[in-house]
């Protein structure tokens, strides 16, 4: 080790001159590591969730050798290390029951293993937010490199997009729209390339917003996962990861309570997923951070839809990229954000936006010509929902912003997949959908259902949209009016687990209320009848009873309640 270099954290592993030296040195030598490696340089942690069960990852195996032709150009010693990888469209019940399983995993790894940085790539939904969480608690520069979105869909001579379509395909087959012959048609049309979705699903969204935060090079978001200029942007990332080890910049100096903000206002502007608030809540509590639901609604109630991409709009992530990606929608959009907030290239988001410029107006729209005035996520409260639930506007019909209308109630999936297309279902378009049974513990794991298709025999009279409720989530991909993450769920006893058929549901988005027409007095004694008919709990063992157990609401980010805050980097003791 160089005299001339300050400690490093590797060093307590590979700069000792002693049995243990010899033991982390020689078992790292079985690789062909030669002995000036060893010399004090920075150790860089590639933690990679690569996997083909997620496809949206399937390329990060080889961005991963990138990342590290970076790394050694800049004087590093990189390493790369597994993690849990997520697949949303793969995994059951729902991918969001092991992103915190995923950030458990992360922050041990960091910690435990002699890495002075970390270079994060993921990609898939749930990915990159329980690595970003992990990286948190434990304080290491660190730095993103996502997947990238795949190419865009195209079938029968016409854009498509990934999960958007599909809701629409699928209505279009149960209403005798579309053949089923056509309907499986597109699926090789659909996805057509490696990457995460390209429309604005929970993966674009979690890729612009931590290009937003200030964690990622620009156009991280963006360039297309078959781009080779995702492979330079990889590149770039690991000669910069050495270079905020020398220079000391760890996660949390960039990622502040101004960095969520900007989060915030552009997932407003992008009209991103509504995921993105239970993993921002969920990454500002493993920092200490003081964010809270209603930080949502009040930062972005006066933001407008700028990107005109789906499910809110008509193009798709590639088309984005060409325009200008998020620089030039930053640009636009400057007196909204703190543009003195710095950024992991080392420069302020101010500096790296500016001058961007826009190839396309009608996919990146200026301030004067939005695609919608309201965008955002919307927060309501009521005797329905007295811990708060969301609502995103950009993705509603108009009509349904101010509504009135008879509860139709599905105590759980299996009743609602059961039921939903029965003739006799006593349903009409004013009515309500209210799904039960969803939430954090109630799945378990939150499960993206909240958009419910519509009942079939209203879909044949032409009815295209009605206001659904649920302690769910919905993809990022998916629209329509719907009501999200009632807190507290109905699992945990909170009011809509009292909701029966025919109760009257008031929702006013103006006003950001959401009631049920019953007395307190009422709610109190159905919910006290609903306590005494629980069965005992249904999962005994493993992580799901862990998760069960100690599993926050989605109002505080659906962390495990003992891994919000930190543990730092620091492991004193040695392995032998």
């Amino acid at each position: 080790m160089s005299a001339k270099r300050p400690p490093r954290r590797s060093t307590k592993s590979y700069g000792k001159l002693d049995k243990d030296g010899f033991i982390h040195r020689s078992w790292m030598k079985s690789q062909g590591f030669p002995e000036h490696v060893f010399d004090g340089r920075p150790v860089i942690g590639i933690c990679n969730t690569w996997s083909e069960l997620t496809p949206c990852n399937s390329g990060l195996r080889e961005l991963a050798e990138y990342v590290k032709r970076g790394v050694w150009e800049a004087g590093g010693l990189p390493v790369e290390f597994p993690a849990m990888s997520l697949g949303e469209t793969q995994m059951r019940p729902t991918a969001m029951l092991f992103r915190n399983l995923l950030a458990m995993e992360v922050e041990e790894s960091i910690r435990g293993n002699p890495i002075d940085g970390v270079v994060l790539l993921g990609g898939c939904d749930k990915t990159t937010p329980g690595q970003l969480m992990g990286a948190a608690s434990v304080n290491l520069p660190t730095i993103v490199v996502s997947s990238g979105p795949m190419l865009n869909g195209k079938f029968q001579g016409r854009d498509i997009g990934s999960g958007t379509d599909v809701w629409k395909f699928s209505d279009a087959v149960r209403t005798g729209q579309m053949s089923p012959e056509d309907f499986i048609a597109a699926e090789g049309g659909m996805s057509r390339s490696r990457g995460s979705c390209m429309t604005m699903g929970t993966a674009s969204t979690v890729a612009s917003l931590t290009e937003a935060m200030g964690l990622s090079f620009p156009y991280n978001a963006t360039i297309p996962a078959v781009d080779a200029r995702r492979q330079v942007l990889a590149h770039m990332t690991g000669r910069r990861i050495v270079e905020l080890v020398e220079a000391d910049v760890r996660l949390a100096d960039i990622l502040t309570l101004e960095a969520l903000e900007n989060a915030i206002v552009v997932n407003a502007a992008v009209g991103g997923s509504t995921n993105a608030v239970v993993h921002l809540l969920a990454i500002a509590g493993r920092l200490g951070l003081n964010l809270t639901l209603d930080d949502f609604d009040r930062l972005s109630r006066d933001v407008p839809l700028l990107v005109d991409l789906m499910p809110s709009g008509r193009f798709l992530m590639e088309d984005f990229h060409y325009a200008g990606g998020l620089p030039a929608l930053m640009a636009r959009m400057a007196p909204k954000l703190h543009g003195k907030q710095m950024t992991v290239s080392g420069k302020t988001q101010e500096a790296q936006f500016t001058g961007a410029p826009c190839y396309n107006d009608e996919v990146i729209r200026p301030m004067s010509n939005p695609v919608v005035e309201r965008s955002g996520t919307w927060v309501v409260r009521g005797n329905l929902c007295p811990r708060g639930a969301i609502f995103k506007p950009s993705a509603a019909s108009p009509h349904l912003l101010e509504h009135v209308g008879r509860a139709v109630v599905f105590e759980n999936i299996e009743d609602y997949k059961a039921r939903i297309d029965d003739p006799d279902l006593d349903v009409d378009e004013t009515s309500v959908l209210v799904l039960k049974g969803c939430g954090p513990k109630g799945y378990p794991g939150m499960p993206e259902v909240g958009n419910m298709a519509l009942p079939k025999k209203l879909l044949n009279k032409g009815v295209t949209d009605m206001l659904r409720l649920s302690d769910a989530r919905m993809s990022g991909t998916a629209f329509g009016s719907v009501i999200l993450h009632v807190a507290p769920e109905s699992s945990a006893g909170g009011p809509l687990a009292a909701i029966r058929d025919g109760d009257v549901i008031e929702f006013s988005a103006s006003a950001r209320t959401l009631n049920v027409q019953l007395s307190e007095r009422e709610l109190a004694e159905r919910l006290n009848e609903w306590q005494e008919q629980q069965p005992p709990p249904t999962y005994t063992r493993g992580y799901a009873k862990l998760y069960v157990d100690t599993v926050l609401q989605a109002d505080q980010g659906v962390d495990l309640d003992f891994l919000v805050g930190a543990s730092g980097d620091r492991v004193d003791r040695e392995s032998h």
